[in-house]
């Protein structure tokens, strides 16, 4: 049997440069000088709560708006991604298609629009229907398709002239777990082939099984950015997953002791412990056994994006 091909190697030449970007509205600064390099070939996540600037900012980058302040540089080039429209998909995170046309009419016009002829863009269509389920739905009127099937349209829209860069807001919102996870493999497929993906998103789990690097931002200030890898190692900590079956015994009194614990995320049955400097987690673990708790799981493990994200962020997400 033939080994598959590795994936190719993210390239070091960034596809997209942000310098000190900023953006203003009406006293407001929802993007305050933004600098951020995505390179060719990864997934990058651009992670923030609701309100911290991540739409305005993939705008900036598609010249739907101008910022006020800092350069934008796509391709080596500078300006935004208006005069690269054929080399850049984009998703906008307020979905919208000709609701009365038909779902491949409107594809291949989609496609048109974007220098596609009209075979290929056909042909492209039909095989991205087949590829996300919706052939039974090719010649039924966008109206008719459910807000799912609808999103998966939007997304064939934005792949069909096969782009070099594709920027998704919030590409997972609106999907069922089922076809979440069909859209996470369809973009994996297309890191594979070479493709630069840069989305937004709000939600960490997302974010940590599918970016290679991400930039965290809040009240649009970037609070870190970097490889994944090294922003968990950095910001991490050292960290215990505890699970717990039936009883907690004196967890609590446990938890409490700041020579063993310097922080908890405690729910009951499931607690996330980040120990104390020089904390030996043995010895966490015969206190726990001796105070009558009775475990189902003891994991040291490194700290989830979520749990960095959380930290970092804090009140700013409340105030956003």
């Amino acid at each position: 049997m033939t080994a598959p091909s590795p994936s190719p190697s993210p390239s070091p030449t960034p596809i997209l440069i942000l310098d000190r970007v900023s953006k203003r509205f009406a006293g407001h600064t929802a993007v305050d000088e933004l600098s951020l390099s995505v390179p060719s070939g990864v997934i990058y996540g651009l992670l923030g709560p609701n309100g911290a600037g991540k739409t305005t900012t993939l705008r900036m980058i598609m010249d739907i708006l101008e910022p006020d302040g800092g350069t934008v540089r796509v391709f080596g080039e500078p300006g935004g991604g208006r005069a690269h429209a054929e080399r850049i998909g984009y998703l906008p995170e307020e979905r919208g298609l000709y609701r009365k046309m038909r779902v491949l009419d409107v594809l291949v016009f989609l496609g048109e629009m974007k220098g596609t002829d009209r075979r290929r863009a056909r042909q492209r269509a039909e095989e991205w229907l087949a590829r996300l389920g919706l052939t039974e739905w090719r010649l039924r009127r966008i109206d008719e398709l459910s807000k799912g099937m609808q999103q998966k349209v939007q997304f064939i829209s934005t792949v069909l002239h096969d782009p070099d860069l594709l920027v998704l807001d919030e590409p997972f919102s609106g999907l069922d777990p089922v076809n979440t996870q069909v859209m996470k493999d369809t973009v994996l497929d297309l890191r594979h082939r070479g493709k630069t993906i840069l989305f937004s998103t709000h939600i960490m789990e997302q974010a940590e099984k599918l970016c290679e690097q991400l930039c965290i931002i809040a009240r649009g200030r970037k609070l870190v950015d970097g490889a994944l890898a090294d922003i968990k190692r950095t910001h991490g900590g050292h960290h215990l997953v505890l699970g717990f079956d039936g009883s907690l015994g004196g967890a609590a009194q446990v938890f409490a002791d700041q020579t063993l614990v310097s922080n908890v995320d405690n729910y009951g049955q499931y607690a996330e412990v980040e120990l104390a400097a020089g904390a030996d987690p043995q010895q966490i673990l015969q206190r726990l056994v001796a105070s009558g708790a009775r475990l189902s799981r003891f994991e040291l493990q490194e700290a989830s994006l979520n749990k960095i994200f959380i930290d970092l962020v804090g009140a700013e997400a409340v105030r956003a």
